[in-house]
């Protein structure tokens, strides 16, 4: 948490400050609007709001949504264009939310460098002939977008995005600041060709600082937020979480996007938008550094454990596999509960385990007769008897089997996409719902994710404006195409 404090590319960058009439030190938001951040909080700026009331199914009490013939009317950003420069998971995942909400997403790349990632798909290559389509990172990060494969390289194919741009709402992209810089595609540029546009940057590190124009990826990220150093066991290296952070950063993104609509809409003009990688880690990874400076605390490798539960973790039961058990215990009653479950006789238990401090000081003590009292039954009975008893546990999942998950199938999270080259899949959708969605059994997903320049003939002509003598120009170049170079 200290080291994450002092980094000088966040101190220069001013990404912490003190709460206020404290030494707390906390991140700000991850986003920044015309080079301004969020007002900073004041003392007395906490208001607590009227908790709403609630329905038995969990719906806000208020008007139902009109219902509309077509479900996609209902969408937010129905209407909106939005040009797609992003790409790998971290870009194209905000680009997604968008598209999710109605935006019309114009996925850009090239077929000299296609997003990169595509090139997961080359593990399917005897698959598949067009492997590049195959990447199902790819296809779950783009889907419902368009796709166009043009050249950027070339002066003319930045000629033919600058007319495409003066047609949109939103260019989005998250390169390192350089990249577009050398593309002579810097914000004037883009303003020129359309001044009311919304231009929405993901530098991994920001577009100041002495990091600036680093590259920069989620385990990146984990590392330098500090997420990797609490994530492990205390005997054992650091470990990185394989990626979560490049999500995340596309949901600070989308955020930031209908934050500069707002701002657009108050000022008129064209609007920067700045949505950094690194600083949306280190909200999530918050804890570390209000430890650090508020009590001097350096957080600390703890496998499964809590700081708030005794005992907390993973326990193998009885099955072959061996089938693994998560459970917490938060409170005295769920402390009950296990004993009870478990059968255990309260008088042969140490005093000290009546209560969470004395649990926590014994809990290797706890976990050592827990692991020997799940081994010894199956799975199943076992946690039939822990929820009876109202204890916190689960079975461990199995990440390929999450679409078996009959919680997730009863919300329709998962939702069937046919693509023309993998063919049927189902693919993650959006963790929240529309009651409007709902009402026409709709999902977020409005189609698979573009092969590579799916769209080029349908967004050179029907978007940019270009006469198919400009795009048969374009062709004989190749400065537009549907094969990776070299392929």
């Amino acid at each position: 948490g200290a080291s994450v404090l002092r980094h000088p590319h966040l101190v220069e960058r001013g990404v912490y400050s003190p709460l206020p009439g404290t030494r707390i030190q906390v991140p700000r938001p991850p986003w920044q609007i015309d080079g301004a951040g969020p007002v900073p909080p004041r003392s007395d700026s906490v208001k607590v709001e009227p908790a709403p009331q609630w329905r038995a199914s969990g719906e806000a009490v208020g008007a139902e949504p009109a219902a509309s013939a077509d479900p996609a009317d209902s969408l937010p950003l129905a209407g909106v264009r939005i040009v797609d420069l992003t790409a790998w998971w971290a870009g194209p995942s905000a680009t997604q939310i968008l598209a999710s909400f109605g935006a019309e997403v114009i996925h850009v790349e090239s077929a000299r460098r296609p997003d990169g990632m595509r090139m997961v798909g080359g593990m399917l290559a005897s698959n598949f002939d067009a492997w590049w389509e195959a990447s199902w990172f790819f296809q779950a990060a783009n889907a419902g977008k368009k796709g166009l494969a043009l050249d950027l390289a070339d002066p003319r194919g930045r000629e033919v995005l600058l007319r495409l741009v003066a047609q949109a709402d939103a260019v989005v992209e998250n390169f390192t600041p350089r990249v577009l810089d050398n593309f002579g595609l810097d914000f004037e540029t883009l303003l020129a060709a359309n001044p009311e546009l919304i231009f929405l940057r993901m530098p991994a590190f920001g577009l100041s600082g002495p990091w600036r124009d680093h590259p920069g990826f989620a385990q990146t990220m984990e590392q330098l937020s500090g997420l990797a150093w609490v994530t492990g066991h205390r005997e054992d290296q650091p470990r990185i979480q394989r990626g979560p952070c490049d999500p995340l950063a596309g949901m600070h993104a989308a955020f930031s996007f209908f934050l500069a609509r707002i701002e657009r809409e108050k000022k008129g003009g064209g609007v920067l938008v700045e949505s950094t990688m690194v600083e949306a880690a280190l909200n999530a990874a918050a804890e570390l550094v209000l430890e650090a400076s508020a009590h001097g605390v350096s957080l600390e490798r703890d496998g499964n454990r809590s700081p708030g539960a005794a005992p907390q973790g993973l326990f193998a039961c009885a099955d072959d596999g061996p089938a693994w058990l998560a459970i917490s215990v938060t409170t005295d009653a769920h402390w009950r509960g296990l004993v009870a479950a478990l059968g255990w006789s309260e008088a042969g238990l140490p005093a000290g385990w009546q209560d969470a401090a004395g649990r926590k000081a014994d809990e290797a003590s706890i976990e050592a007769r827990l692991r020997a009292a799940c081994a010894s039954e199956p799975r199943a009975a076992l946690l039939e008897r822990l929820h009876a008893a109202g204890v916190p546990a689960e079975p461990l999942a199995d990440p390929r089997r999450l679409h078996h998950q009959e919680h997730l199938r009863a919300r329709r999270f998962f939702e069937r996409i046919e693509h023309p080259v993998t063919g049927d899949a189902l693919v993650a959708g959006q963790a929240f719902r529309f009651a409007s969605r709902d009402a026409h059994e709709a999902g977020w997903l409005r189609g698979p994710a573009p092969r590579l320049g799916e769209h080029n003939i349908e967004v050179l002509r029907d978007v940019a404006g270009l006469t198919d003598e400009e795009i048969e120009v374009l062709l004989d170049a190749d400065l537009i195409g549907s094969v990776p170079t070299g392929v």
